[in-house]
């Protein structure tokens, strides 16, 4: 079977190496083109494209994946399925270009959290279960008839940081069993319900601040669905503090304005609208991130200041 693969970030490493291991090694993989970065502003491949050359696999990074010429280099690679795992949205005249079909994984249970940050959105909503899902592309984006879902299970501390690690392996698997399917003729896929549906739209800076006025328990969901990336900020004095992990803190309610810094000996407790929450990796502008106690060894945050 004739497989192309798309994708550029790391989630999508373990996908394509799980497939060239189990036999699917793809034609060719297609990326976004090198960027530079770094102090130096080295020009640098994405993780999938050194991934496929580690395998000698022919690479494809189209500017633009709405050329024209790109549409006709992959019809010339006679497609059998397109496999998209953390790529760009595509044209119909890409993915009708798979004889049996172009299929994306996506972070989420299907149709909740449509959208670009499924997994961020996820956690910051305080789930307690998500996964991922294949569906068969079309027009709209993330729309598509469902072919497999896997969950996992979210703790009340994870990070979104720790749920797209885990999302990251058990998509790999679904992606296989996905192509397996496919290649079997045994890919029943369902429609979605779209009265179900909810967003998971791209996240700006606006939509990381703190809201200290909200509830402990949202404001500790806020913190991990942005954690590591891309942090949720508050401010404090006219500065940017980036806030990575915290914790509920016990038997506080009450006790100040939200944002209101209500202890700091030792550990760094901040009202909420009910109850606070404890912070326990911060990062000031242009420092690095650190434990909450080595912050305050070095940064003067008083009991009583106010936060955003």
């Amino acid at each position: 079977m004739r497989i192309v693969f798309m994708g550029t970030p790391d989630f999508a490493v373990p996908s394509l190496e799980l497939l060239i291991e189990n036999g699917y090694t793809p034609v060719a993989v297609v990326t976004a083109p090198d960027k530079r970065r770094g102090r130096g502003q080295k020009l640098m491949p994405t993780p999938i494209k050194k991934t496929a050359e580690a395998h000698g696999i022919p690479v494809l990074q189209p500017a633009s994946v709405k050329d024209p010429d790109f549409a006709e280099a992959l019809r010339a690679l006679d497609v059998d399925v397109m496999v998209v795992v953390a790529f760009r949205i595509l044209p119909p005249a890409v993915f009708e270009a798979a004889r049996l079909g172009a299929f994306n994984l996506h972070g989420s249970i299907l149709p909740a959290f449509r959208g670009a940050a499924p997994i961020n959105r996820a956690v910051m909503a305080g789930v307690t279960e998500t996964g991922v899902t294949t569906f068969f592309l079309k027009k709209k984006v993330d729309t598509g008839n469902i072919i497999l879902k896997r969950t996992i299970p979210v703790g009340p501390d994870d990070t979104a940081g720790d749920v797209h690690d885990q999302l990251m392996m058990v998509g790999a698997e679904a992606v296989l069993e996905t192509v397996r399917r496919i290649e079997a003729g045994t890919a029943e896929a369902q429609p979605q319900d779209d009265a179900l549906a909810t967003p998971a739209p791209k996240l700006f800076k606006p939509d990381m601040e703190i809201d200290w006025s909200k509830p402990a328990q949202e404001v500790h969901n806020h913190v991990r669905g942005l954690s590591p990336y891309p942090g949720a900020w508050t401010t404090h004095a006219g500065e940017q503090l980036k806030i990575f992990r915290t914790g509920l803190a016990v038997g506080t309610e009450g006790t100040g304005a939200p944002g209101t810094v209500l202890d700091t000996d030792g550990r760094l407790l901040i009202a909420c609208g009910t109850g606070a929450v404890e912070v326990l990796e911060a990062q000031r502008a242009g420092k690095r991130r650190m434990p909450t106690t080595a912050l305050l060894n070095g940064y003067t945050l008083a009991k009583g200041d106010r936060l955003g």
